[in-house]
């Protein structure tokens, strides 16, 4: 009796056991399933035009004349929808947002200087911008968040928005604003230049205010014992060798010097 009732025992304990390994793998299977779908976008979506079916539409209103106006109706949007389509997955994820506005608002990002906050805040003041990004009705909302430009461009990668320049470029041609033959040939300005960079360290700030202070002490005739000019200009130097060969002590000791020539 007392075996039958430990092999009992030793099954329920078994498949207890099992139940909680099978129940533990669900649970982690299903985390990983919910993280892709987070991570993942499915193919986006078109804004629905029964949404405004009763608000009045925005091509008869706008000038047709208006350079974005033409613009919209002269890019391929569809090419560049079907480039950038395997971006994303056929079954996994939200949809997301539609390639036009996303490829909208960088093509207006860049012709009009903008950063990817303000671009959004214009989109919804101009109704042209909107047009342009494929919205036939008046939108008084922020289509997106401006993160969502960034994701966006990390997730199409650089390689892919080569895809916008050819299509500017076939846009173009199309339009017959440029010959295919000025397109044959790219030439690029490699020149290196150097740059005057001056980095507003502690030391430099106290040597332009110590000439700045003898600039307008000479101004208004007042007579100084000693300008330092000189003196402050050769421990500035000193300072910079310092920091540059990797003593800190002595460079700090220059800048206690400058600064107590500044007067502080």
């Amino acid at each position: 009796m007392i075996c039958v009732k430990s092999s009992v025992l030793l099954r329920f304990k078994v498949s207890h056991a099992a139940e909680i390994v099978y129940n533990f793998a669900r649970f982690h299977e299903r985390s990983i399933q919910n993280l892709a779908k987070r991570t993942v976008q499915m193919t986006p979506q078109r804004p629905d035009k029964n949404d405004k079916l009763f608000e009045p539409p925005l091509e008869p209103i706008l000038n047709d004349r208006h350079p974005l106006y033409k613009l919209a109706s002269s890019i391929d949007w569809q090419v560049i929808e079907h480039e950038l389509a395997d971006c994303y997955s056929a079954d996994m994820g939200r949809h997301g947002n539609a390639t036009r506005l996303m490829v909208g608002l960088h093509y207006l990002k860049h012709t009009y200087n903008e950063s990817d906050e303000s671009v959004i805040d214009r989109w919804v003041e101009n109704p042209y911008w909107q047009y342009f990004c494929g919205y036939e009705h008046m939108q008084h909302a922020f289509p997106i968040h401006p993160t969502s430009m960034v994701k966006w461009r990390g997730r199409v990668g650089s390689a892919r928005m080569e895809v916008l320049l050819k299509e500017t470029l076939s846009t173009a041609i199309r339009q017959k604003y440029i010959k295919p033959s000025d397109a044959s040939k790219i030439i690029v300005d490699t020149t290196v230049q150097e740059k005057a960079v001056a980095y507003p360290t502690d030391a430099r700030l106290y040597l332009k205010s110590i000439h700045r202070l003898v600039r307008l002490a000479d101004e208004r005739n007042i007579e100084l014992r000693q300008s330092y000019v000189r003196v402050s200009k050769k421990a500035f130097f000193s300072q910079s060798q310092y920091a540059r060969a990797c003593q800190y002590k002595r460079a700090t000791k220059c800048t206690k010097k400058l600064k107590s020539i500044w007067g502080v």
